[in-house]
């Protein structure tokens, strides 16, 4: 059961499983209608592929589910965007001014994702699935995946790449907490969660086995699949002994906490000055 404010329709979520084990039943009216219900309330907001909870955050694999059960209900169609062509099953989003979200061309979002009031979308592209909350800058060419989860205020900057999931449909999404500042080209997959103001110098890549050391005490502390709160990322490197030899290994490395003095709307290159890094 959803717990952020959303809601379930009766049976709802009892008719995308019985559709999830058997696909026949995607002929039926009753199950298409649920499915398509789904889709409409992941893009009004009402559902959320995952939502923070008391202890974390909640993934909710049956709306998954139902975004993957939606593909193979829709038929291929050409659309227009003024002069561009289009071929696809999904239709993009719409009501931009209604709905108080500046766009610039050439943004694209699909239906079935969230974006909040105040989102900016810089030339960017948000699949189905995804939820961007309120104030967040989606920078040049970045890109968010199908159902990631994307916080209030939070930096994209140009060329970041969060990965989408929809199979395995155990897999998580990858999640932005509130705040973040994620800095140009990072890499952030396989559902990563970026803690609140948390920033990730440029280049940052962070995949599950990436190992995220900790190295602002007197011994290293690693963690894998998640960047604590208010952490300040650089990329890094660590030596590895292989049959062939001993070889550098990607990581990424925890160079210190973002001062309060770091206003929450800072540049990146402010907060990695604080600790004389220059990225």
């Amino acid at each position: 059961m959803l717990t952020c404010g959303c809601y379930l329709r009766p049976n709802m979520q009892q008719l995308i499983e019985q559709a999830w084990e058997d696909r026949s039943l995607l002929q039926s009216p009753e199950h298409l209608q649920a499915i398509e219900q789904v889709i409409e309330d992941l893009d009004k907001g009402h559902l959320r592929v995952a939502q923070p909870i008391a202890d974390g955050w909640q993934v909710n694999e049956w709306v998954k589910k139902a975004v993957i059960l939606y593909f193979p209900t829709r038929k291929m169609e050409t659309f227009h965007a003024g002069p561009m062509e289009f071929h696809d099953k999904m239709k993009l989003k719409s009501n931009y001014a209604e709905l108080g979200i500046r766009v610039v061309p050439h943004a694209v979002a699909r239906y079935g994702a969230y974006i909040s009031r105040g989102v900016i979308l810089m030339p960017s592209y948000v699949n189905i699935g995804a939820y961007v909350d309120e104030g967040t800058m989606v920078d040049t060419w970045a890109t968010v995946g199908s159902c990631a989860q994307v916080g209030k205020h939070v930096h994209l900057s140009g060329g970041v790449g969060l990965g989408g999931v929809l199979e395995p449909i155990q897999a998580a999404p990858v999640i932005i907490e509130d705040g973040a500042f994620i800095g140009s080209r990072c890499i952030v997959v396989e559902g990563v969660r970026v803690g609140k103001e948390a920033v990730l110098g440029a280049g940052v890549t962070i995949t599950q086995s990436t190992k995220i050391i900790d190295v602002t005490g007197t011994e290293p502390k690693e963690y894998k699949g998640y960047v604590p709160e208010r952490s300040v990322v650089i990329p890094g490197g660590y030596t590895k002994k292989f049959p062939a030899g001993d070889y550098q290994v990607p990581c990424a490395i925890i160079i210190g906490q973002r001062k309060p003095s770091t206003d929450l709307k800072t540049s990146l290159n402010d907060a990695l000055r604080d600790f004389k890094v220059a990225v």
